[in-house]
């Protein structure tokens, strides 16, 4: 059974370790790093590195491309921390576990979290390669990582999500794009639990409803940093046509590959979104 003071103890050892780590750095901004986004992590300089299994309580990245730590230094001008891999539901975690992070996040002084992501493209004009601009997402797993007594230290037990993905970022990311020339989708993420792929028929279902894009994770972080009041941004890598749109079966190789494709023009906008947040 959930005890919120238990697991309010273990969010607290865990920061005080991180915090240990970061020593007089502040970062007010944090970026969790999806499947095959990891290298943008290795950009930043005077970097320090905690690895997850250091830190107390905390879980263990077990997929492919996920290097499982925390980097704290500066992309650009601006001091981040950095979640080089994530963790997700399909892991055999709980919920409380995937997004303790988020919660270690608001305990150091992280005000704003930028979400990124691998996602499956829905939307049929999307192609292997392009951003999509999150603006807004469905939950279709049933689970929630805010069921049990609720944390009053972070917030209500009943908040709004009209607004998820802070209209103003989204607004900043639209004008950095356009000064790079970089065609940004945007469009709404739609969480699926995994780790299969979708079915071509789950698919024609998700189109139905509204969805663009389609993924495994990001969901259950975006709803705790809301709940806690961190302002976010997210942003999806399209890495493949979702079944029964693009030609062939699905991999997570593919993932992989489309991800390294457009390492560099992620790495270069992402650096320049984070400059003005």
């Amino acid at each position: 059974m959930f005890s919120a003071s238990a697991y309010s103890a273990q969010m607290k050892e865990a920061a005080s370790y991180v915090r240990q780590q970061l020593g007089e750095r502040q970062p007010r901004i944090a970026i969790i790093l999806g499947s095959g986004l990891g290298d943008l992590a290795d950009s930043l300089t005077e970097s320090i590195y905690i690895p997850y299994g250091e830190i107390p309580h905390f879980p263990l990245s077990t997929v492919a491309g996920h290097k499982g730590r925390f980097v704290a230094g500066k992309l650009g001008q601006q001091e981040v921390l950095c979640m080089q891999g994530r963790f997700h539901y399909y892991e055999g975690y709980d919920l409380k576990q995937v997004t303790l992070p988020v919660r270690v996040m608001k305990l150091l002084g992280i005000e704003t979290l930028l979400v990124t992501n691998a996602a499956g493209g829905v939307n049929a004009s999307y192609h292997p390669g392009d951003l999509m601009l999150i603006e807004d997402h469905l939950n279709l797993t049933g689970e929630n990582p805010l069921i049990g007594e609720n944390l009053e230290e972070f917030g209500l037990r009943f908040f709004d999500m009209t607004v998820a993905y802070d209209r103003q970022y989204r607004d900043l990311a639209q004008q950095i794009a356009a000064v790079m020339g970089l065609p940004l989708q945007h469009g709404v993420y739609a969480w699926l639990t995994g780790p299969n792929f979708e079915t071509p028929a789950e698919i024609r279902y998700l189109q139905t409803i509204g969805a663009d894009a389609v993924g495994m994770s990001t969901v259950p972080e975006v709803l705790v940093a809301r709940h806690c009041g961190i302002r976010v941004c997210g942003i999806s890598c399209i890495t493949n046509m979702a079944a029964g749109i693009g030609e062939g079966l699905l991999s997570h190789e593919e993932v992989n590959e489309t991800a390294d494709r457009v390492r560099e023009r992620f790495i270069h906008f992402i650096t320049a979104l984070t400059a003005e947040l």
